[in-house]
């Protein structure tokens, strides 16, 4: 008897040793082991257990190991039976699914664990495990449809976590339950089946998937028809196979012409087609009747009739109807005519009019009154597609068509449509050259035939309007502009009613034209046997009165033939060349006479425009060769190139004269404006401030430096601006840091005193111009200033400058009285 209750099965060997193969519990499970062989010993226990009888949901996976004296076995794992929990369990939870419990917990403390993919990998902690009991519990519903199986490992350690027993696998299978509709792959299928197919012709398949077992009645699907829309010709028109959904027809009847499309409700029911535990779902099938010809095409009526005038092609005379059933603008409505009977010579034709399906009587060979009155044809009408099999027709579909021909007046007509004369150009005038005879057709009408002429281009002809005779009225002319290919053509007029005929007259050619030369210009290099000039001649005569032509210089000038020459390559072509060594690039004038083989022969001098010039290695005109050959020679080439290069020169001096001018004009505008005079006017700024006492200034800028070196007769102070340096060193020494503590107006009245007193200053007082205008000063207005102390001036000092202010002095220093 073993812990987990129930019996076990083996047998005992000679050698003492119990083979155990299988064991069943007490509820009739039947548990695979590997075999245990072990020899029991006299006063010693199998297994130690609890007091207690362990419960039924024990497994007792390990084996307590023997000592060395007791019980001795061969060491086998035991297979551990799969655990089934049931899917969407209502709890409570966490739900006791087994305990796993060791046989050495007697001896030691054993703490037992679970690892694998729903205990400590996700999902997680689906399944727990007591440490210390180790009872395993499933925290939460259980899904088969996410998760059918899992797979777990046991694990028992010591309280120091030494290992204690090898880990057991666990197996738990999650029981499937009917929680799962069939779902169809497409609410909506379209198939389709011929009309009048037999009962049994597959038509279409509908699918549906259950989420739940398949090898169980929750996922065993299987399909009926609902209903059937509509239920013609019969309510059951269509069956389905109840286990892999294919449609088929199950009776006979389908017409298009009469029921074009069926709607068919099919249901998927799970639990093997049980409605009353099943759960079901719908889809539409749509089954479209395809068309067949089953119908031939019908006349509407038994005879058609129509009328035609006489010489009337492409015509429509008569519109012939049918009737077809079948499915339109398809093959099988399409309809084909055919003449069979009333027209050997082939002057009408039927042809379908592809939007009504009519046929159209058509003339294609005009029809003669006179020979012909009425046709009577006979027309036979059938489908573009041949009639499907099974279906018998009992005649063709064929109706009459009478078709009147009515009579025109027809115009007269020449039995020679075309007349062609040969004859020499150059006839006199009134010279016969043939007679028309018309013929009218109309034999039931009696008409009179007039002559006159249509077109004559060139006015050279005459006709009788009575009898048709055609005589010259000028000269024929073959080189005319009126001539083509040697043949001048003139229409002429026989009517009843109207008929023009045209006439072509053959004029014979004779020499009387010179031929030319082409071409008229070409080009030649100074130097022979680099190139030639490759001539042809040209002929308004015909054979024989053209080539082979003779070529050759004249002998006036000589200067021709000195420099020229002339060879013939064929009858019709010739080559002229330099004949001396050199020849000075220009435009010449090359006359040459040609003659052809006429009898007599004519000749025609003409002149070539030849062009000279230098030529490269290829043969070709250098750029400075064509000027040269233009006309002009190397020195006046040069002399042009050098009054290009002179003019070049002459702009470029002209610009830079232009912007230095510019440079100059802008400096001086910003040093004197010419609208302002410095010595009458005070200038304009754009900045003024708020006066002198609002901003600070470095009045050193404005001062003469304490020490100037180069001036040692000037005082320390004021600097004058305006007078010529006397020293050697031109620039002013560097003004010192500190400014001066004196204001502006202390500064100006320095500046007046120093000019009063320097002989060196000039003869008139020049004040300096500071960049400030302000409101206001406290030096107070300059106006005030003078440039001595009293009212008058006196010039006397004037003497004092020099012999160059003498006379100055003599006419401003004599008082009044001088």
């Amino acid at each position: 008897c073993f812990p987990w209750g129930g019996k076990c099965g083996g047998s005992r060997e000679d050698s003492g040793l119990i083979k155990f193969s299988s064991c069943v519990g007490t509820k009739g499970t039947q548990y695979e082991t590997n075999s245990v062989d072990f020899k029991p010993q006299k006063g010693k226990k199998i297994v130690a257990l609890d007091p207690s009888p362990p419960p039924k949901d024990t497994l007792l996976p390990w084996p307590r190991h023997p000592n060395a004296d007791g019980l001795r076995r061969r060491k086998r794992d035991w297979v551990i039976p799969p655990i089934n929990v049931p899917e969407n369990s209502r709890g409570p939870f966490p739900q006791q699914l087994v305990r796993i419990r060791s046989d050495k917990d007697n001896d030691i403390p054993i703490r037992y664990s679970i690892t694998g993919v729903g205990a400590d990998q996700p999902p997680m902690e689906v399944f727990s495990i007591d440490s210390m009991s180790g009872r395993m519990y499933v925290t939460r519903p259980m899904d088969r449809e996410e998760h059918a199986s899992y797979h777990l490992r046991a694990h028992a350690v010591d309280m120091n976590g030494n290992k204690v027993e090898n880990p057991i696998d666990l197996y738990i299978y999650v029981i499937d339950m009917n929680d799962n509709r069939p779902e169809f792959i497409n609410q909506i299928y379209n198939g389709s089946v011929d009309e009048g197919s037999k009962p049994g012709t597959y038509v279409m398949t509908v699918t549906a998937n259950d989420a739940d077992d398949s090898t169980t009645a929750n996922g065993m699907v299987r399909y009926r028809i609902v209903t059937q829309t509509p239920q013609s010709p019969s309510q059951n028109m269509f069956t389905i196979n109840s286990e892999t959904g294919d449609i088929v027809t199950v009776a006979a009847g389908l017409d298009r012409e009469k029921v074009q499309q069926y709607t068919v409700i099919v249901q998927a029911t799970d639990m093997e087609g049980n409605l009353n535990y099943g759960l079901s779902n719908t889809a539409t099938a749509i089954i479209t009747v395809t068309d067949v010809n089953d119908n031939p095409p019908e006349f509407t009526a038994s005879t058609f009739a129509g009328e035609v005038p006489e010489n009337r092609v492409e015509t429509v005379v008569a519109n012939l109807t049918v009737m077809d059933r079948d499915q339109p603008h398809s093959p099988n409505w399409n309809a084909v005519y055919r003449i069979i009977s009333g027209d050997p010579s082939g002057h009408f034709s039927v042809r379908t009019d592809p939007v009504t399906n009519e046929g159209m009587v058509t003339v294609v060979k005009a029809v003669d009154y006179e020979l012909n009155r009425a046709f009577m044809l006979t027309v036979m009408v059938s489908n573009q597609a041949p009639l499907a099999s099974g279906i018998q027709m009992s005649f063709q579909s064929t109706a009459g068509v009478t078709i009147s021909v009515m009579d025109i007046n027809e115009a007269p007509y020449f039995p020679s449509n075309h007349k062609l004369i040969r004859l020499e150009e150059g006839v006199p005038p009134g010279t016969v050259l043939t007679t028309f005879s018309a013929v009218d057709p109309d034999r039931f009408m009696q008409q009179a035939v007039r002559y006159s002429k249509l077109s004559d281009p060139a006015n050279w002809l005459h006709i009788n309007a009575t009898n048709g005779q055609i005589t010259t009225a000028a000269v024929l002319d073959r080189e005319s502009l009126y001539t083509k290919n040697n043949v001048y053509e003139a229409t002429f007029l026989a009517a009843d009613n109207g008929v023009a005929h045209p006439q072509e007259i053959y004029l014979i050619d004779i020499n009387d034209n010179a031929p030319e030369l082409l071409p008229k210009e070409a080009q030649i290099c100074e130097k022979p046997n680099l190139n030639a000039i490759n001539i042809t001649a040209a002929d308004a005569d015909v054979d024989p009165n053209i080539g082979p032509y003779v070529f050759e210089l004249p002998f006036v000038p000589a200067a021709v033939r000195k420099n020229w020459t002339i060879t013939r390559l064929n009858g019709d072509y010739a080559q002229l060349s330099l004949r001396i060594l050199y020849l000075e690039a220009g435009m010449y004038d090359v006359p040459i006479i040609v003659t052809d083989s006429g009898n007599p022969p004519l000749s025609n001098t003409s002149i070539i425009k030849v062009k000279v010039c230098p030529c490269d290695d290829n043969g070709d005109c250098t750029t400075i060769g064509a000027v040269a050959a233009a006309g002009l020679g190397t020195g006046a080439i040069v002399a042009i190139l050098i009054c290009i290069l002179i003019l070049l020169t002459m702009v470029l001096l002209f610009v830079m004269w232009m912007k230095r001018r510019e440079k100059e004009r802008h400096t001086k505008q910003l040093l004197i404006d010419p609208e302002d005079d410095v010595r009458d006017n005070i200038l304009k700024y754009d900045e003024e401030g708020g006066g002198e006492e609002d901003q600070d200034y470095d009045l050193s800028q404005l001062q003469q430096p304490e020490a100037m070196g180069h001036v040692p007769s000037k005082a320390p102070g004021v600097r004058r601006v305006d007078e010529r340096p006397v020293g050697a060193e031109p620039q002013y020494p560097v003004r010192p840091m500190v400014p001066h503590p004196g204001d502006i107006g202390d500064f100006i009245n320095e500046g007046l005193r120093a000019a009063d007193n320097d002989p060196t200053a000039p003869p008139y007082d020049s004040l300096l111009v500071f960049d400030y205008e302000g409101s206001g000063s406290t030096a107070g207005s300059v106006s005030s200033l003078n440039s001595s102390s009293s009212g008058d001036q006196d010039y006397d000092y004037l003497n004092d400058w020099g012999p160059r202010f003498k006379k100055l002095a003599d006419m401003y220093g004599g008082g009044e009285e001088d």
